[in-house]
């Protein structure tokens, strides 16, 4: 039996749709590799390399092409524009700078190139130029929604303004902003001294602690240990640490208190708040899609504050939902042993050398964090999903079984771990402690239809609890109608109860949902051969064969595609 769910990811945050003029369209088909490109000496083949490797998302190589290209061509504005977002996702900024200035000049309305030199100007600190570049930014759209956000910071470091808060109050009143604007809101305050505003704030912007995100947490956790407040400290880290229990991030500050050390400032100064109002905008455009414009605040984000390693996950993890796993892990590896994201970086490592296929590798960095920290069950859990995936059943189980020990209660979220080693004990012809897994897991999460599925498809492979599993079955697909793998699973329980109209109905409907896999295609073979649609049947067979199923499976196929099928008494085929 297959696995029928790919392992489940996380990620976070809220707001906004954005387009940017002349990227590449992400619905464009990857037909080649920015290196399979013929490139010569002319413009031409670096423009025609460096656009494929900007559809790939390959940005060091689109950065180079183009910028061959633009040397030749200085004068094409669109290869400039091109050449200049390639520089500014690659995270190239000083280089992206003078393009900026050009495009700037050269047509006046383009916010992006504004943003860079406005990052610029603050970097070198020359807020007054800042000012001047923000007086031309429209109020609306992209450059709108970022202005009160830049406008504010600047505002406090030319003028020390006692009153910081009234360049930010556009965003007060706006749909999904209110945290951000509470956020940067207790910051400002905290900045220039206005100790209860800042308070007041921070418990705004944190009022759903178990909700709140952790940089919310961390700057109110700040303000409260530098007031002296420890003990409120200390509750809302434990609040939060409740619903984010695998967290490792909040150890220092724990450790902090502790001691009785007070932390500095989260943000001191205009390039940190611009940093931190640029992080925040990235966070927001990756829950919209918008992995390209959030990879530039990103980066810009770590421009203006090198060790900001809370951004440079962000952006490493928008390389990852980019597949440019290489750049993502050069990110991640950027960040230093002494830094809370360290463990987490490394963690994340080990998932992108398994997404580049280097699983060998991927495995000896887990088992390093295994012995590194014998306490966190999360690199276990990460090795066991690994080997399973490699089909070393009898070592994951090993791996979730230690996993298992450390957890002090299995609580709702861990009802995967229960299901990932279920999983491996079926394989493994372990059954019954299969069948305890999958049964404790659905105790955890009733309602979950990856574990209804599995366990009800397995006594359906079994030809056991055929009714209970239909059952089960049906309440996956009532919460995964789409999913293509669940609603084979019904048509083949409704098969096996020799109810073949309907089989034929749900199946069709699978492969519909899932047209390359071989399994469904070759249940599909089996209902209409019971029907009587006998050369739709042999067309299905043929299909499951091209699609390559498992070795114990081809034989199976050969021989129903000779003899077709007979009818047992079980409505079972014989084959």
């Amino acid at each position: 039996m297959r696995s029928r769910s790919p392992i489940l990811a996380i990620t976070a945050v809220a707001a906004i749709t954005v387009l940017v003029a002349c990227t590449p369209d992400e619905n464009e088909p990857v037909l080649q590799t920015a290196a399979e490109v013929k490139t010569t000496a002319s413009p031409s083949g670096n423009y025609l390399a460096g656009r494929q490797a900007q559809i790939n998302r390959d940005f060091g190589s689109a950065s180079s092409f183009l910028g061959k290209a633009l040397k030749v061509s200085p004068e094409n504005t669109p290869l400039l524009r091109n050449t200049f977002l390639a520089r500014l996702a690659d995270g190239d900024i000083s280089a992206a700078v003078p393009m900026a200035r050009e495009i700037v000049k050269r047509e006046k309305t383009e916010a992006i190139p504004k943003l860079i030199l406005l990052v610029d100007a603050v970097e070198r600190d020359d807020l007054a130029a800042a000012d001047k570049l923000l007086a031309g930014f429209p109020d609306s759209g992209f450059t709108g929604f970022i202005k009160p956000l830049v406008a504010s910071w600047v505002t406090v470091g030319k003028s020390g303004d006692t009153n910081p808060l009234e360049a930010l109050s556009p965003l007060k009143n706006q749909s999904g902003l209110r945290i951000l604007y509470e956020l940067h809101a207790a910051l400002l305050s905290d900045v220039v001294g206005h100790t209860a505003d800042a308070e007041k704030h921070y418990k705004l912007a944190a009022k759903n602690v178990r909700r709140s995100t952790l940089r919310v947490v961390q700057g109110y956790g700040h303000h409260l240990e530098r007031s002296g407040k420890t003990e409120q400290a200390r509750l809302l880290y434990d609040t939060y640490l409740t619903e984010n229990p695998d967290s490792v991030v909040l150890g220092p500050a724990i450790a902090r208190l502790d001691k009785g050390v007070k932390p500095d400032l989260l943000v001191s100064t205009p390039a940190e708040g611009i940093a931190e109002a640029l992080f925040n905008i990235a966070g927001m455009m990756t829950q919209q899609n918008s992995a390209q414009l959030a990879l530039i605040c990103g980066q810009l984000a770590l421009h203006l504050r090198k060790d900001f390693d809370l951004a440079r996950m962000l952006v490493a993890g928008i390389l990852e939902t980019m597949t440019r796993n290489e750049d993502a892990i050069a990110i991640y590896r950027q960040i230093d042993q002494m830094s809370p994201f360290y463990w987490s970086a490394r963690l994340r490592v080990a998932g992108n050398l398994e997404a580049l296929d280097r699983d060998e590798d991927a495995i000896n960095l887990l088992r390093v964090l295994t012995k590194e920290d014998d306490k966190r069950a999360e690199p276990l859990v990460s090795l066991g999903d690994l080997l399973r995936s490699n089909k070393r059943f009898a070592d994951s189980v090993a791996a979730y079984d230690r996993a298992i020990e450390l957890l002090p209660v299995l609580e709702k979220r861990h009802w995967s771990i229960l299901y990932s080693r279920g999983i491996s004990l079926e394989r493994s012809k372990q059954w019954e402690r299969a069948e305890r897994d999958f049964m404790r897991a659905l105790e955890l999460n009733p309602d979950q239809p990856y574990v209804l599925n599995y366990l009800g498809y397995s006594w359906v492979d079994q030809g056991i609890n055929l009714d209970q599993a239909r059952k089960m079955i049906e309440r996956a697909v009532k919460l995964r109608p789409n999913d293509g793998y669940i609603v084979d699973s019904l048509g083949w329980v409704l098969y096996r109860l020799r109810d073949f109209e309907g089989a034929v109905g749900n199946l069709e409907r699978a492969v519909e949902l899932r047209p390359n896999d071989p399994i469904i295609n070759d249940h599909l073979g089996d209902a209409y051969w019971r029907v009587g649609r006998y050369t739709e049947a042999r067309f299905q067979w043929q299909r499951a064969l091209i699609l390559k199923p498992d070795d114990d499976q081809i034989s199976a196929i050969e021989d129903k595609l000779l003899r077709g099928l007979k009818m047992s008494d079980s409505g079972e085929k014989d084959s």
